[in-house]
C-alpha cells in the first residue's frame, strides 16, 4: 500500500498514540504530551481546550513543532497550527475519542481542533535515511 505523505504522518502518529507538541511562549520552548490525532478532509487535526496554556500560546504563535517515537523510528512534524471551529470536525475528534467526551463537547466554547498548515515532517531511524514529507 503506498500512502500519501499526510497519510503516512497520521498513520505514524496514530500508532504510536503519544506524541509531544512543543509550542513558545515569550521566548521560551514549552513541550507537553498529547494523544488525539485525526484525519479529516485531508487534513491532520490535534485537539485541546482553549482554557489551557497550550491554546493561548498556539494563538499568540502557531508556529509548532510534534515529535512521536514507534518501535525504533521517530517523526518530527512542523507547520503552523490552524483553528478550526466547525462543529463537525470536533463531532468526529470526540467521536474517535469518547473518553474525552467527560471534558469536552462539540458545542461548548472550550473544545479546540487545530489542523497542520504548511507542514514538513521527516521520518528518522539509526538504520534508515531520513524520509521528509510536506503537506
Amino acid at each position: 500500500m503506498n500512502l500519501s505523505g499526510i497519510d503516512k504522518v497520521f498513520d505514524f502518529m496514530n500508532k504510536a498514540e503519544t506524541y509531544y507538541l512543543a509550542t513558545v511562549e515569550k521566548g521560551e520552548p514549552r513541550v507537553r504530551p498529547f494523544g488525539t490525532v485525526l484525519l479529516y478532509e485531508g487534513r491532520l487535526y490535534i485537539q485541546t481546550g482553549k482554557s489551557k496554556d497550550v491554546s493561548k500560546q498556539l494563538s499568540a504563535d502557531p508556529h509548532a513543532e510534534l515529535c512521536a517515537f514507534k518501535d525504533g523510528k521517530w517523526l518530527r512534524v512542523r507547520g503552523e497550527l490552524i483553528n478550526d471551529d466547525r462543529i463537525e470536525v470536533k463531532r468526529a475528534m470526540l467521536d474517535k475519542y469518547p473518553s474525552l467526551q467527560s471534558m469536552y463537547s462539540p458545542e461548548d466554547d472550550n473544545t479546540q481542533v487545530l489542523y497542520l498548515s504548511n507542514a514538513k515532517a521527516t521520518f528518522y531511524s539509526f538504520t534508515e535515511a531520513p524520509e521528509t514529507v510536506t503537506f
